[in-house]
């Protein structure tokens, strides 16, 4: 159980209510171990986007037990799992989510502000974590100022900054070009080796599936095939 770092059984998730409920996940089993690059495809509308965040401890589920590094999260109160998430979790939103009136530094020095880091070093590791995503020149730059490619690389520089224990991404190529999206699942793929971190992959972009340990096929809320 040490090597385990994600472990769900029989998840169920439904949006709506009486005639108007639709269940979203159909009963999900999913193990992601430390060291591990796991890649979740499937259709749009399959349940990736919801199972993730449920994984990621951002959305509730209504039946079923998932657990983080031996933390059964549906045990937790939402400050736990808020403060829980703050150190152990770093996600990557399909849409950057990006504070505008934030420099790019700023913003990646987020997490490790919320986990009550000196301000001037969150910076400086904020600015090394932008050079190793090619951004070096950048950490003066606000959102606007920067291409779609770049916010893309801001977001997962932020999810990275705080070392978290499972790095969570909802299709973080879909913004790159080819050169730049190797690079990026390249530098991802060295932090879930080098430090044992999991990693959870939302994607369409097969040209990214080689650096998976594992794929997942998820249709219509229920995994097809691994």
């Amino acid at each position: 159980m040490d090597e385990i770092a994600v472990l769900c059984k029989d998840i169920r998730k439904s949006f709506g209510e009486g005639d108007l409920r639709f269940e979203v996940l159909h009963g999900i089993d999913l193990e992601v171990k430390k060291g591990e690059l796991l890649m979740l495809v499937g259709p749009s509308g399959s349940g990736k986007t919801t199972l993730i965040s449920i994984l990621a401890g951002i959305l509730s589920h209504d039946s079923g037990t998932c657990s983080l590094f031996n933390h059964n999260i549906d045990e937790l109160s939402d400050t736990e799992r808020t403060t829980f998430r703050g150190k152990n979790i770093g996600y990557v939103f399909q849409a950057f989510n990006l504070i505008p009136m934030l420099t790019t530094a700023e913003n990646v020095s987020i997490p490790l502000l919320l986990n009550h880091a000196d301000r001037s070093e969150a910076m400086e590791h904020a600015q090394k974590r932008l050079a190793q995503f090619g951004l070096d020149n950048k950490h003066e730059a606000y959102p606007k100022q920067l291409s779609g490619g770049e916010q893309q690389r801001v977001a997962i520089a932020r999810a990275v900054i705080h070392n978290p224990r499972l790095i969570v991404c909802d299709e973080p190529t879909s913004a790159l070009d080819h050169e730049n999206g190797m690079h990026v699942l390249k530098h991802l793929r060295e932090i879930v080796d080098q430090e044992k971190r999991a990693l959870i992959v939302v994607t369409h972009d097969a040209s990214i599936f080689d650096f998976a340990d594992r794929i997942i096929h998820l249709d219509n809320g229920n995994i097809k095939a691994s």
